[in-house]
């Protein structure tokens, strides 16, 4: 019986010593995410430049390889398309609608892209109040698995890029790509998570 006993208790041990070692602090998560996007910009050759070059450049990037490290919000920002038409104005509301790829970092699995499906946009509605931009999915890929709430990270090019509807052939979308880190991601995924995600994304003004 003492035997019997010495081995359950020794069991138990083991199975508490292995529970101990598998898990992981939130700061253990945060240094993965920051090795992983470090070496997703490493493998993918991306230059980063600051927002002092970034303002110099006229608020763009250069080429398919330059990202500007927005410092606030830890966002790392590429710019291929300012757009055509206006920038959302102070006190204004609009519909805008998005059209997208979503890459986890961590494992590289693209796990949306409504990129290339006509009819199956998503649509956030944004009202600028000065330099604080508000908005919520009303449809589409991003509020049907994450919820009406739009990642914070998604509002940071507004500023930058102007929002038109495409009444020439010349005119083009608005078009970034973004490295998101968790704080800046989806609040049911990546800030559950702990885990950084890339985005291509289009914008273009809804109706």
């Amino acid at each position: 019986m003492r035997k019997t006993i010495y081995t359950v208790m020794a069991l138990a041990t083991m199975l508490m010593t292995f529970a101990c070692n598998d898990y992981e602090t939130y700061g253990d998560l945060k240094e993965k995410e920051r090795d992983g996007i470090d070496r997703f910009i490493s493998d993918s050759s991306f230059v980063i430049i600051g927002e002092s070059q970034f303002n110099s450049q006229g608020d763009m990037t250069i080429g398919t390889k330059q990202f500007v490290l927005l410092n606030k919000s830890g966002v790392y920002m590429q710019i291929l398309s300012k757009g055509c038409g206006e920038a959302i104005k102070d006190g204004e509301s609009m519909n805008i609608i998005c059209r997208f790829i979503e890459k986890a970092i961590l494992d590289t699995t693209t796990l949306y892209n409504n990129r290339y499906y006509i009819f199956d946009p998503d649509i956030m509605s944004v009202t600028r109040t000065g330099s604080t931009y508000t908005a919520n999915f009303t449809e589409g890929r991003m509020y049907s698995t994450y919820g009406s709430s739009v990642p914070e990270a998604w509002l940071a090019p507004l500023q930058y890029i102007k929002l038109g509807r495409l009444t020439k052939p010349e005119d083009e979308k608005a078009h970034v790509r973004m490295i998101v880190p968790h704080s800046q991601g989806t609040t049911s995924n990546a800030k559950s998570n702990v885990k950084p995600y890339f985005y291509d994304i289009t914008y273009q003004r809804g109706r």
